[in-house]
């Protein structure tokens, strides 16, 4: 997927890197396979807000995606499209019996083009099986964690996971973040790298792009007075009320701090850290 430029008519238009949705093919959505998504505004139930810089933004209606990949009959890729909920394209697949559904778009999969799912399909971009049928060293994507749940990772643009070995009932993929985990070989993967890979490169080159996203403004700690964060006050540019303290969230977490449990059941699963890489 290219990105297109503009000329500089303006200082917003300077440095603006947009993508040019050449590779979609239809502009409306199917109907049958939309559901109303409703905004939260980052308010919980109790209307207080509990994820900060949350709101406003166009509307959107949340295209249902197939990532379960459960019918086992081939399916022929009619349309590919924009989804507003996500950075990916989906495309649209339409089954022998009339039957239509969404699927993660992968690159190369083309117009026309027949998929299936199921064990015993063949190697090709846009097919999914189990990871006990996959070849070593296959890019793969929108893997299942747990059998029979639909694909949870390498779902995002550009994203892949690599099969590197398997061991017993277990396969040993590389996640997009560089982490080795063990996946049982019943749990499904789709063949291919998640399309719109240049989507990391977009530049939207104002705020207001940014607020129709649903995205709002971010103000940084040390700009705010010490009743509002950790990191307020101080006499000019200072750090936490003009002393060196370590820098903090609102909610006393100091930077660096780990955030993931010490022990969890999923820890035995992890053959190496994505923190490994780091080193």
């Amino acid at each position: 997927m290219p990105l297109k430029s503009v000329r500089p008519f303006t200082p917003s238009s300077r440095y603006k890197l947009l993508p040019d949705f050449a590779e979609l093919t239809k502009k409306k959505p199917e109907k049958s396979l939309l559901a109303p998504l409703k905004k939260s505004g980052g308010r919980n139930n109790n209307g207080r807000i509990t994820c900060r810089h949350v709101g406003g933004g166009h509307k959107r209606q949340y295209r249902i995606v197939d990532f379960k990949r459960s019918r086992r009959d081939a399916a022929k890729v009619i349309a590919v499209e924009y989804d507003p909920n996500r950075v990916a394209r989906i495309a649209l697949v339409q089954y022998d019996d009339g039957t239509k559904s969404y699927i993660i778009c992968p690159k190369g999969l083309e117009i026309g083009q027949t998929i299936q799912a199921g064990p015993g399909v063949p190697i090709q971009v846009g097919n999914a099986m189990p990871l006990g049928q996959i070849p070593m060293g296959a890019e793969i994507h929108n893997v299942e964690i747990t059998e029979g749940r639909g694909g949870k990772v390498a779902r995002a643009a550009g994203q892949k996971c690599i099969l590197s070995n398997r061991e017993g009932d277990y396969a040993l993929v590389k996640m997009p973040s560089g982490e080795i985990r063990k996946i049982h070989v019943r749990c499904y993967g789709t063949i291919g790298v998640v399309g719109n890979s240049e989507h990391m490169n977009v530049v939207s080159a104002k705020a207001g792009r940014t607020r129709w996203l649903g995205v709002r403004p971010t103000v940084r700690g040390m700009c705010m007075n010490p009743v509002d964060h950790p990191n307020g006050g101080g006499e000019g540019k200072s750090k936490s009320g003009g002393g060196r303290q370590h820098l903090k969230s609102p909610w006393g977490h100091a930077k660096g701090q780990k955030t993931r449990k010490p022990f969890k059941s999923t820890d035995k699963l992890i053959v190496q850290s994505r923190s490994a890489k780091k080193r």
